[in-house]
Formats: C-alpha cells, sequence, structure tokens
C-alpha cells in the first residue's frame, strides 16, 4: 500500500512524538499537527491497514518496523532539507515548511545523491549528525 504524503507526515510526526516522549495517543498527534482527533482517528485506520502503525495498550500507537523505518526516511530528508535552507540564510519557519514540501517530492535517487553532494563538498549546518546517522538516536 502506498502512503500518501498526509500519511507520511503522521507517521513522521509519531516518530518525533515518540522521540521527545515515549508514549504516544491521538490526543497528542492531534495537537502537534493541529488537526482534530477525528482526522487522526482516520489516518490512524488507514495507517493501520497498510501495517505502518498498531494500537497498544491504553490506546497508544506505536510504529510497527514498516512505518518506523517510513517515519526515520522522512525525518532524515526533512532534517536534510530544513538544515540547509537555514544554513543558507532561510528563516527556520519558511526552511521547516519547505523542507516538508520537498522531502515528499524527491526520489530515494535524488535524495541519495544530494545528500551525498553535500557530505562530499563539506556543507556543515549545525544538525549535520541528524541526517549523517552520527547522533544517538533515542
Amino acid at each position: 500500500m502506498k502512503v500518501l504524503e498526509s500519511g507520511e507526515d503522521y507517521l513522521e510526526t509519531i516518530l518525533m512524538l515518540q522521540q521527545r516522549g515515549g508514549t504516544v495517543r491521538s490526543v497528542d498527534v492531534a495537537a502537534k499537527m493541529k488537526v482534530s482527533k477525528a482526522s487522526v482517528s482516520v489516518a490512524m485506520k488507514n495507517l493501520r491497514a497498510g501495517g505502518y502503525v498498531k494500537m497498544g495498550n491504553n490506546h497508544e500507537i506505536v510504529l510497527t518496523p514498516q512505518g518506523r523505518q517510513l517515519a526515520e526516511t522522512m525525518y532524515e530528508r526533512h532534517q536534510l532539507f530544513s538544515d540547509i535552507l537555514a544554513g543558507l540564510g532561510v528563516d527556520g519557519e519558511v526552511a521547516l515548511r519547505d523542507a516538508c514540501r520537498i522531502e515528499h517530492a524527491l526520489s530515494a535517487e535524488s535524495f541519495k545523491a544530494l545528500k551525498g553532494y553535500f557530505l562530499k563538498n563539506g556543507v556543515d549546518p549545525p544538525e549535520k549528525e541528524k541526517w549523517t546517522g552520527d547522533a544517538q538516536k533515542t
């Protein structure tokens, strides 16, 4: 099942919330994404059907290995592009917003080539360890 852009955003949000506080519930996702709990419910139903999330104890949202892999891919892309744009002097909020658009549009091949280019040519934004794999995962 192909995940739509909005589904990728939900997975990425779940990952970020898990890294910050562990347990994630629909209300946490709704607050972070500024969407209704009903929207989260529909998204979780679709992501469960695709095998990307499951519901744990007390309605906790848990990423499956497949969901975690996709979430980490999207998060890595988001970090790379927001760091590069911010490093070029783009306002932080604009860089985050534009990175979110770019992360979904780029093929895996193009992302790999761009990431390699930036690493090879000494681009060193402050958060580089996030997208080189050098950071400790929480």
